[in-house]
């Protein structure tokens, strides 16, 4: 995760720790609806609950990590972006910000199933829902990264602070260092 004179990586390193938040829900749901039985549907989900808020926390320390990464690369002079793999695709948006949606449909319905199945109150803090709206719109002002050649192609969403940005590498950096990426949910409050 470094910039050089070849350029900027466009992934400080979080690809090896990021899970397909919407894929692994379905599939444990799924697990749990092949039971006809409601106790032992409820004994599934409460098997599954902590592992379903896991896979989000991980998923929502990245979209953190991406947009301290963006604010970061922003206050550097211009240079290639490496490595990617978006560039040159072409933008689909529904395809683009599906998973953004999908996790803002889950914080929606996965309260709801707490009480079902659990029979206690679950909230989501307004913050985290406003990370995901605020990650989709990034996606979308990007236009899935398929035009971002350079770091200063990228755009930002308004609503992020950039105090202080050219230090969030650093913060990047140490979080990485432990492989879990729902760390950095710790930095929210300093980009929203």
């Amino acid at each position: 995760m470094t910039t050089s004179i070849n350029g900027i990586e466009f992934d400080p390193g979080f690809a090896p720790y990021i899970l397909a938040f919407q894929g692994s829900v379905e599939y444990l749901y799924m697990d749990i609806n092949r039971f006809k039985n409601l106790s032992q549907k409820k004994l599934k989900f409460m098997q599954y609950y902590k592992k379903m808020i896991e896979i989000l926390n991980n998923n929502l320390g990245f979209y953190v990590g991406c947009l301290m990464w963006a604010l970061y690369i922003k206050t550097q002079p211009k240079q290639k972006l490496l490595s990617n793999h978006c560039l040159g695709l072409e933008y689909d948006e529904e395809a683009n910000i599906s998973e953004t949606k999908f996790i803002l449909q889950f914080m929606e319905k996965f309260p709801k199933d707490i009480k079902y199945y659990l029979g206690q109150d679950y909230k989501f803090d307004e913050n985290l829902i406003n990370l995901v709206k605020i990650y989709e719109e990034f996606l979308i002002i990007n236009k899935g990264f398929v035009n971002s050649e350079n770091n200063t192609d990228i755009e930002l969403p308004t609503s992020i602070k950039t105090e202080e940005a050219e230090n969030h590498k650093t913060l990047i950096e140490k979080v990485l260092e432990k492989k879990d990426l729902s760390k950095l949910l710790e930095y929210l409050p300093i980009i929203l």
